[in-house]
């Protein structure tokens, strides 16, 4: 058991997991936190007040589920393993039964949620992602949830560095340019692979995300498509990248320059604006 009352501690994570039959799966992204101290610190750091409607991907055995009930919130936990999202309700009743009616559980993929799914509009997202669809989950929960105003994601950590890099950067791309059109991601702390049963083989990382407004009189459709046309050939100039884009490298070489962009430069240093900025000047050439 934990020594935090109401938490989950390694013996008991491991005991309901081993009541469920549960064997951990790489392709769910399944890596249990097992620590009072790093759930109690993510809740902190998501700044959660009581009676904030938040928004849980991948609750699993309930350790953040638990912490966020504590603090006084309103969780909706959607939990894509059927077996794990009917255990949660229970689990929750034992540990934190003050809590059980402010939580929500959905058994869904959060790549294909929908606003009208949801009982009430989430003010927060607080997760612990699978690595190989962190991404997506949080552009696509951006997207579907205006409702969304900050967020707090546990990631790989080579994955919070893409999504909080800023223009010139090495790893900043396609996740940095298209996070930055909803608002301003920023690695704030870093997990120890202890915390988590099974222990996983990379780092992990803590990302805040504050929504604000988009860049205005353009498509967000036409933006991201431009996006991942700069970046699909990188290491290529925008004048040769954005080629059939544009219809032409030298249709391209205009557009680039009317924006006052330099057609030589690479995507990799162009902010979402200067991106946004393409693309309005595209609509007018």
């Amino acid at each position: 058991m934990s020594d935090t009352p109401g938490l989950l501690g390694a013996a008991e994570i491991r005991r309901l997991a081993s009541a469920l039959g549960l064997r951990p799966t790489k392709k769910l992204g399944q890596n249990f936190v097992h620590d009072a101290n790093t759930v109690r610190r993510i809740v902190h750091l998501a700044d959660v007040a009581p009676g904030d409607p938040v928004l849980e991907v991948g609750p699993g055995l309930g350790s953040l589920t638990l912490g966020l009930l504590d603090a006084g919130a309103r969780v909706l936990a959607v939990e894509i393993d059927p077996v794990l999202a009917a255990r949660l309700p229970t689990t929750v009743a034992e540990h934190a039964p003050d809590g059980a009616a402010r939580l929500t559980v959905l058994e869904r993929d959060a790549l294909r949620l929908r606003a009208d799914e949801l009982p009430t509009a989430p003010a927060a997202l607080v997760a612990n992602l699978p690595y190989n669809v962190a991404v997506p989950v949080v552009l696509h929960l951006l997207a579907e949830l205006p409702s969304l105003r900050h967020a707090l994601v546990m990631v790989q950590t080579e994955v919070a560095d893409r999504m909080a890099a800023s223009p010139g950067s090495r790893v900043y791309g396609v996740p940095s340019v298209k996070l930055a059109w909803y608002g301003r991601a920023r690695k704030v702390a870093a997990v120890s692979r202890s915390v988590f049963w099974p222990v996983p083989n990379v780092d992990s990382s803590l990302v805040a995300f504050e929504r604000s407004s988009p860049p205005e009189d353009v498509e967000r459709d036409t933006v991201f498509e431009l996006v991942d046309t700069a970046f699909a050939q990188r290491r290529k100039t925008l004048r040769a990248a954005l080629a059939s884009w544009a219809g032409s490298a030298d249709r391209a070489a205009e557009i680039l320059t009317r924006a006052g962009i330099d057609p030589a430069t690479r995507g990799e240093r162009l902010t979402v604006e200067m991106f946004a900025e393409l693309a309005r000047v595209a609509a007018r050439v």
